[in-house]
C-alpha cells in the first residue's frame, strides 16, 4: 500500500460519506430549516426529491464512467453534491432549498457508486470484499447525523450543516483530483464507440420512470389532508403518475432496443422479481424510519437538542450492526441467503410494528426497539443486493447494483410519502381536539389565536407558541403537553402500515 493510493482510498470513502451526509443532517432538522425559509407546508418534498434524483441517476453511472471515465465521473458528482449545499445554505424560501437537496441527490447518486465501484477497482482482486466493506464503514462518523444536526442547528444555524457538507465534498474533491487515477481500462474506446454508447442510455425509460414516480408522490402528499381524494388535483397526478410508470414497463418490455433494466436479467424472473419487491420494501422501511423518527423524538419527547440527537442513534447503529451481521452470516452459512432474508424480515416485522407502543413515559423501552429495527433492515440491505449479482450474468454486476440502489431508492420516497400522509391525516383531528381542549382548559377562549396555536404545535414550532402575545407561560406549557400526546397518538398508525407491509415481505419471501 503506497501513501498515493492509501490516499486515493482515502477520497474515495470521502466521495462515498459526502454522498450519505446531506440528507441524514438536513432531515434531522426540517424545524429549524422551515422556521427560517417558511414552506412548513411542503419542506418534506427536499426528501422526497433527494430520493427520487439519486434513485434517477444511478442507472446510468456505469455508461457515464465508460464514456468520460470514471475519475471525470467522480469529479462530476462531487460538484454537483457542492453546487446542491451551496444553493440550499444560500436559500431564503423553501423552494431553492429543495432545488439544492435535487441537485446534491444526482451527484450522491453518482458519488455513491462511483466510490464504490473504484474502490473494488483499486483493491486486490482477492481483497475486494474487505475494502469494499472498509469503505462503508467510514460512514460512522455520521450515523450520529441527527445528534451533529441538532447541536449545529441549535447553537448556530441549520445552513452550517451545508458549509460542513459542502466543506467535505470540497475536501473531497481536491482529493480526488490530485490522487484518485483509477487503472486504464484494458480496451481503449475512440469517439465513435463512445457516442454509440451514450446512444444505448435509455434516456425515454428514465424521463418515463422518475415523470411518473414524481406525478404519484405529488397525489400522494396531497390528498386527504391538503385536499380530498376525490379532488381532480390529487386523482390527476395519481392518475398521470401510474400511466407514465405502466408505460415505462411497456417501453422497457417492447419498446426499448437497449432498456435500463437489460432483458437478459429475466433469465430467472421469479427470484428478480421477488428480490426486487424485498428490496422495495425494505427500502420504504429504512428510509421511513430513519427520515420519520428525528421529527417523533422532536415533536413527542421535547426539543432539546443533545436529547433529540441520541434518541436518534439506536436506529442508525442498528442498521449498521445488521448489515454487518448478516455479512457474516453469508460466509458462515454458505451462501444460504433465504433463511437471513427471513430472519431481518422478522426482526423488522417485531421492531417497526412494536414501535406503535411507544408512548411518552417509555422512551428508554422505545430505543431497545429502535435497535432492534435497525438490526431487521440493515439485515435485507446486503442478502438483497448479494442475490440480484448472483443470478444475474457477469457481465451485468455493475448494472443491476445500480438498478438494486435506485430500486431501494424509489421504495424509500414512495414510503415515506405514503406514511406521512397517514401521519398527518391522522394527526390533524387530533391536534385539533386536543390542543383545541387544552386551550379553552386554560383560558384561551379567541378562535383565531387557539387555530393559530393548532397550526404552530403541529408544525413543532414550540418557541413560537411561548412568544404569542397574551399566553402565558403556564398556558403555552399545557398547550405543548397536549400536543405531545396529540403526536404521541398519531405516530402509532404509521407502525401499524409499516408492520404490515413488513408482513407483505415476509410472504413473499416465503
Amino acid at each position: 500500500m503506497t501513501p498515493r493510493r492509501f490516499l486515493a482510498f482515502t477520497a474515495l470513502a470521502l466521495m462515498f460519506v459526502s454522498a450519505q451526509a446531506p440528507l441524514y443532517l438536513f432531515a434531522s432538522v426540517p424545524v429549524y430549516i422551515y422556521r427560517d425559509v417558511h414552506g412548513a407546508d411542503h419542506w418534506i418534498w427536499f426528501v422526497s426529491a433527494n430520493l427520487l434524483a439519486t434513485a434517477a441517476i444511478s442507472p446510468f453511472v456505469g455508461t457515464l464512467s465508460d464514456v468520460f471515465g470514471r475519475r471525470w465521473v467522480a469529479v462530476m458528482g462531487t460538484v454537483f453534491v457542492i453546487a446542491g449545499q451551496i444553493l440550499s445554505s444560500l436559500a431564503t424560501y423553501m423552494d431553492p432549498f429543495i432545488g439544492g437537496m435535487t441537485l446534491t441527490g444526482v451527484g450522491a447518486g453518482i458519488s455513491e457508486l462511483t466510490a464504490i465501484a473504484g474502490t473494488a477497482e483499486l483493491a486486490p482482486v482477492s481483497k475486494r470484499g474487505y475494502y469494499v466493506a472498509l469503505m462503508v464503514l467510514t460512514i460512522l462518523p455520521i450515523l450520529p447525523a441527527c445528534l451533529w444536526a441538532q447541536l449545529i442547528a441549535s447553537h448556530a444555524t441549520w445552513r452550517y450543516i451545508g458549509v460542513f457538507a459542502g466543506g467535505l465534498s470540497v475536501v473531497c474533491l481536491a482529493m480526488t483530483l490530485l490522487f484518485y487515477s483509477p487503472p486504464k481500462p484494458a480496451v481503449q474506446l475512440d469517439s465513435r464507440a463512445k457516442w454509440a454508447l451514450l446512444r444505448r442510455v435509455d434516456v425515454v425509460g428514465g424521463l418515463l420512470s422518475v415523470a411518473g414516480l414524481a406525478l404519484f408522490e405529488v397525489g400522494v402528499l396531497g390528498g386527504g389532508y391538503e385536499h380530498p381524494w376525490s379532488s381532480a388535483v390529487v386523482l390527476v397526478p395519481l392518475i398521470l403518475g401510474v400511466v407514465f410508470v405502466a408505460a415505462f414497463v411497456a417501453w422497457e418490455v417492447w419498446g426499448a432496443k437497449y432498456p435500463m433494466v437489460p432483458r437478459r436479467l429475466g433469465e430467472a424472473p421469479r427470484t428478480l422479481v421477488l428480490t426486487i419487491v424485498i428490496t422495495f420494501i425494505s427500502g420504504a422501511n429504512f428510509f421511513s424510519v430513519l427520515m420519520i423518527w428525528p421529527t417523533q423524538a422532536y415533536a413527542v419527547y421535547g426539543d432539546d437538542p443533545i436529547q433529540v440527537g441520541i434518541r436518534g442513534m439506536p436506529f442508525a447503529f442498528g442498521v449498521l450492526g445488521g448489515a454487518c451481521i448478516s455479512l457474516a452470516l453469508i460466509s458462515k452459512l454458505r451462501g444460504n441467503i433465504k433463511w437471513i432474508i427471513f430472519g431481518s424480515s422478522c426482526l423488522m416485522t417485531a421492531g417497526c410494528g412494536a414501535l406503535a407502543a411507544a408512548t411518552i413515559d417509555n422512551i428508554n423501552t422505545v430505543y431497545a426497539l429502535l435497535f432492534i429495527s435497525g438490526l431487521g433492515v440493515g439485515g435485507l440491505v446486503v442478502p438483497a443486493s448479494t442475490i440480484t449479482t448472483l443470478i444475474c450474468p457477469d457481465d451485468l454486476i455493475a448494472t443491476i447494483t445500480a438498478l438494486t440502489i435506485a430500486i431501494r431508492l424509489v421504495g424509500g420516497a414512495i414510503g415515506y410519502a405514503i406514511y406521512y400522509n397517514v401521519f398527518v391525516n391522522r394527526l390533524l383531528p387530533t391536534l385539533t381536539e386536543m390542543v383545541g381542549t387544552a386551550c379553552f382548559a386554560n383560558g384561551i377562549t379567541d378562535v383565531g389565536l387557539i387555530t393559530e396555536i393548532i397550526g404552530l404545535v403541529g408544525f413543532s414550532l414550540v418557541r413560537e407558541v411561548y412568544a404569542l402575545p397574551g399566553v402565558t407561560t403556564e398556558q403555552a406549557d399545557a398547550i405543548m403537553a397536549a400536543g405531545h400526546q396529540a403526536f404521541a397518538d398519531s405516530y402509532p398508525r404509521i407502525y401499524y402500515d409499516i408492520s404490515g407491509f413488513i408482513n407483505d415481505q415476509v410472504a413473499v419471501k416465503l
